[in-house]
């Protein structure tokens, strides 16, 4: 037997005093295989890299590794048993079942009476995203019957999640990247965790060396200028020259100064409701009616702010709105300025 399901034997017998689930909890960046492997959570870019991952592992260990396919929600009766079964070579049998939040009965019944036996050498993959369908096997299996591991998959919503999961991807390719050059590709693609990876993943193929700003701009200028919040998270940080850099690259990308300006309002505005208050995240973004991230990342962006300078920014930001709006013949010099007074959290000039 692999070393590693042994280890997953022994874990879950260890962890049976324990509160929550008694079988590991094993991340998705290092999946391994058990006899029986529970991949929960609704975030599928992640599911399908632990999946991928498992099979890898199975591949490494035995090039004849059989795979099977299910999906729990179309499914024939006896089909699982079949597919575990020993086959006349012994190879290892790897069988990934979908769809397990939406399982059909017949499944059900057969994953229960499965786990209390699970088949040697096979190694069993459920997919369960979301819900209470198939709950009871669920529990079973947390609790240890059918001897697994658990892999959860939960939703990336934060934007630190996000920085979180890109950072990942260069780390474990061993890839350098700038830190303004991650935030730049994470605001790029803040809503689609899925187009984020395939980003991360061309970007290690492709670039030799180290990942700047100038390379995230050749790439995915066109995708960075419709995210102003790039900009305006280098400058309220402190980043006086990085802010400079992301405005110029915003604007020479075609990004229009109204959205642009209305992007740091947004952010400050939100800073000045959070500066000062002790309440729990949830329970202040109940009352703001916000979201819990959202108090978190304004917090996070207070760091180093005060009164007098958040009102310095605030008023800056106000004068660069009316400019841009027609007040100046000069956007791009209104632009510059504000982002000067809220980089260096200081009036203009001093």
């Amino acid at each position: 037997m692999p070393a590693a399901r042994t280890s997953a034997r022994s874990s879950g017998a260890r962890g049976g005093a324990a509160k929550g689930p008694k079988i590991p909890q094993v991340s998705w960046r290092e999946p391994r295989p058990a006899p029986i492997v529970l991949v929960s959570g609704p975030e599928d870019v992640l599911a399908e890299r632990a999946i991928a991952g498992v099979r890898e592992y199975l591949r490494a260990e035995d090039a004849e590794l059989e795979v099977t396919d299910l999906r729990a929600d179309d499914y024939e009766a006896g089909t699982l048993f079949a597919v575990t079964s020993p086959s006349l070579f012994g190879e290892p049998r790897l069988v990934r079942v979908t769809g397990v939040e939406k399982c059909s009965d017949a499944f059900l019944q057969e994953a229960l009476k499965y786990i209390e036996h699970p088949q040697e050498g096979a190694t069993v993959v459920l997919r369960h995203s979301s819900g209470i369908r198939g709950k009871k096997l669920l529990d079973g299996i947390r609790s240890g019957i059918g001897e697994g591991i658990e892999i959860p998959c939960a939703a990336v919503k934060r934007d630190s999640d996000r920085v979180d999961f890109a950072a990942g991807e260069f780390k474990a390719a061993r890839k350098r990247i700038q830190p303004s050059a991650l935030r730049s590709l994470v605001s790029a693609f803040a809503d689609d965790l899925t187009e984020l990876a395939a980003a991360c993943q061309q970007l290690i193929g492709d670039v030799e060396g180290d990942i700047t700003d100038d390379v995230i701009a050749k790439y995915y200028g066109g995708r960075v200028e419709v995210s102003a919040f790039v900009v305006a998270d280098t400058a309220i940080a402190g980043r006086y020259g990085e802010a400079l850099v992301a405005l110029r690259h915003a604007l020479a990308s075609g990004a229009d100064p109204v959205p642009m300006v209305a992007a740091f309002a947004m952010k400050l505005r939100t800073m000045a409701r959070v500066a000062g208050n002790r309440e729990p995240s949830r329970q202040l973004a109940q009352r703001l009616g916000m979201k819990d991230w959202q108090i978190d990342r304004a917090r996070r962006d207070l760091t180093g702010w005060n009164e007098r300078s958040l009102g310095l920014a605030i008023q800056a930001t106000a004068r660069a709105d009316a400019e841009v709006k027609g007040a100046s013949r000069d956007p791009v010099f209104a632009l510059e300025r504000m982002v000067a007074v809220i980089a260096t959290r200081q009036p203009y000039g001093a």
